[in-house]
């Protein structure tokens, strides 16, 4: 079997013609009076998509975060329930309104957090749920939804990973009291760097962009009434992700595409398990993920180091945020699993058949090895 001579990277964008005439556009013509032109485009056009009344770009999906746990009234002692398995970023944003993340457990076959293990993490301090579509593959927020109206719970979905997935035909992000996308390099929808807030809630909307604008005065020119945050999107980056977004389906079906290339490959070796799509879901699959089984011999790590001597790149999954010396607490045994063996295959835009072809060999010969 042939060494490929160049590494196969994890991920990727799609950049066409679109997006390069958008900005080009932006950098000419995008000032003065049309300084936020592609901007305006982006939010409506995004809302829309979502079905979702309210539409904010902000500088990352951790801002937007950080402004709607703010305008909802978090505050010091508040608990808020995320899961064990997601980028930091979900629970750093609690920690900016002083308000305390709970790590809730992950479901064995979604990956994203269980709903019993939420139940189990109600306080008397609970103040909201914050679920995350790891990787693309929805949470269940029909249970979610039934638990947060019992105990009274806001819910505020981080969608980074998941847009156009959908729950029972509905999409992510239209079902919390807020929620906030990704737009960072990697995203299936990229602006290089950027963010998204969203809700229903046009006083939550309200306060949201002011808070944003340094608390700038709806009212009075130049006028700031109170503390407020920079968490801008310029007009340049929200041209590249109008046009991405004009082309989010085809955006969509390339990473299905190339999930399916896979799981054709590697769905019958027993050892390995793969991103699953639940009934009444629609997974974007973001990031193809294995998980290694118990009877594996080979670690995580080392399996990662064998794919990057055949020029492969990979990464293992989140870490549970129990262990990071900031959040030192319980740990939960899903998500010890799963973090322990999962792995993130080459998901880019760029891939092509030949390409999976080569991974899987590299992996089931990797695995007749060990």
């Amino acid at each position: 079997m042939k060494k490929r001579n160049e590494l196969i990277l994890t991920a990727g964008p799609s950049i066409t013609e679109k997006e390069i005439s958008y900005v080009q556009d932006a950098i000419q013509n995008g000032w003065n009076e049309h300084w936020n032109d592609y901007i305006i485009k982006f939010e409506n056009k995004f809302a829309k998509y979502l079905g979702v009344k309210h539409a904010l770009t902000t500088s990352s999906c951790t801002g937007a975060m950080h402004l709607g746990l703010k305008s909802m009234g978090l505050q010091l002692g508040d608990e808020v329930i995320v899961p064990e398995i997601t980028w930091v970023a979900t629970a750093s944003a609690v920690t900016y309104v002083n308000a305390n993340p709970v790590f809730a457990d992950i479901d064995p076959e979604t990956w994203c957090i269980d709903p019993i293990s939420i139940q189990n993490s109600i306080t008397s301090k609970t103040k909201a749920i914050m679920p995350v579509h790891l990787y693309g593959h929805p949470a269940d927020m029909e249970k979610i939804y039934e638990i947060a109206t019992e105990h009274d719970l806001l819910i505020f979905e981080d969608a980074a990973q998941s847009i156009g997935t959908t729950f029972n035909n509905k999409k992510t992000g239209s079902f919390g009291n807020a929620s906030a996308f990704s737009f960072q390099g990697a995203k299936i929808l990229s602006t290089g760097e950027g963010g998204m807030f969203l809700s229903n809630d046009t006083e939550l909307y309200e306060k949201v962009s002011k808070l944003g604008d340094h608390g700038r005065s709806l009212t009075k020119s130049l006028w700031n009434d109170e503390i407020g945050f920079k968490y801008k999107m310029s007009n340049l980056q929200a041209a590249m992700g109008l046009a991405q977004l004009e082309r989010i389906e085809e955006l969509i079906e390339k990473k299905r595409t190339i999930f399916n290339w896979y799981d054709e490959r590697l769905n019958s070796i027993p050892e390995i398990t793969l991103n699953i799509e639940k009934n009444n879901c629609r997974n974007i699959f973001w990031m193809t993920t294995i998980v290694l089984g118990k009877k594996i011999t080979i670690s995580r790590d080392d399996f990662i180091q064998k794919l990057k001597q055949w020029n492969i790149d990979s990464r293992p999954v989140f870490y549970p945020l129990s262990h990071m010396p900031m959040f030192e607490t319980k740990h939960n045994p899903n998500a010890e699993f799963f973090s322990n063996n999962g792995i993130n295959l080459p998901s880019g835009h760029n891939l092509t058949e030949d390409d999976i072809d080569y991974i899987c060999e590299v992996i089931k010969k990797i695995l007749l090895e060990c």
